[in-house]
């Protein structure tokens, strides 16, 4: 299962149920090219598990602003619409892993 695209519209339903771990990213970053292939593992990884998605900062960026989303690549992890989880940065596929694991 791919990273599903999360937008301002889909946000809500997006993250209401179960755990979600959204990456906020944009094309022009070269930090989030590196983390995008990290996230695609974890969607597979994780896919009957959780939901793993992507935010374009540039396309959602009310979305971006919410959340106070100053640099990117940065990644929330939410439980049942809740947010438990902030990374700021370049993250390993271990660290996301077991955050993710935590919450399930």
């Amino acid at each position: 299962m791919a990273t599903k695209e999360v937008t301002t519209q889909s946000f809500e339903a997006d993250i209401k149920d179960g755990v979600t771990l959204l990456d906020f990213w944009a094309v022009w970053c070269p930090p989030c090219r590196m983390q995008g292939p990290i996230v695609e593992q974890l969607s597979e990884d994780f896919a009957d598990q959780a939901t793993i998605g992507k935010v374009d900062v540039d396309s959602n960026q009310e979305l971006a602003a919410q959340f106070g989303i100053q640099s990117i690549p940065t990644l929330l992890l939410f439980k049942d619409g809740e947010l438990v989880n902030k990374f700021i940065g370049l993250q390993e596929k271990e660290t996301l892993a077991n955050a993710i694991q935590e919450q399930l």
